[in-house]
């Protein structure tokens, strides 16, 4: 502590300055890369109101296509939503997945969504909402105890809205987080 103080108050003296720098102008320390990983395609079934949230159950009959995965959402699965004071909606999702090849995988996700009201107005009217009319961005987590998919439970991805269409289907694109 002795030290730093006549250091400093030498930088001080000889004119030379060291700029105090936050975190805001230091901008990050890092990168995050992405990598495609899949779409998922889930059907929907209506969204049914219990208390604080709502639940809308996946039937069977979603798609996953990808470069290393490829198989089909099984039953149960389901999505619970909490709608926040602000209007923006928490997802808590939890499905899983049978490879073509008939392995399982669980997938869990948590999300945000942000619409406006006329979107919203939309959506209730049956129309096809994109990842252009709101924010919904999800970050989900795998679980398997097959050897060949094994790499999949070291992950964490995010992924984003593709289409959504009221008590039809979601489109999901899901990226790895490098």
């Amino acid at each position: 502590m002795g030290i730093v103080r006549p250091i400093v108050l030498a930088f001080i003296v000889s004119g030379l300055t060291i700029p105090a720098r936050g975190a805001s102008e230091q901008g990050p320390t890092v990168t995050i890369e992405t990598e495609y990983l899949m779409t998922l395609e889930a059907p929907l079934d209506p969204a049914q109101p219990v208390g604080q949230r709502v639940i809308v159950n996946v039937p069977a009959g979603g798609a996953i296509h990808g470069p290393k995965i490829n198989g089909t959402l099984i039953p149960p699965a389901g999505d619970w939503l909490v709608p926040m004071p602000d209007g923006s909606l928490r997802l808590d999702v939890r499905g899983t997945i049978k490879t073509d090849d008939g392995e399982l995988i669980f997938v869990e996700y948590n999300g945000v969504i942000v619409s406006s009201k006329e979107v919203m107005d939309r959506f209730n009217k049956g129309e096809v909402i994109t990842s252009k009319d709101e924010y919904f961005v999800i970050a989900p987590r795998f679980t398997t105890a097959s050897k060949k998919y094994e790499w999949i439970n070291q992950l964490q991805a995010v992924g984003k809205m593709v289409t959504i269409q009221r008590n039809k289907e979601i489109t999901y694109d899901i990226f790895a987080v490098r």
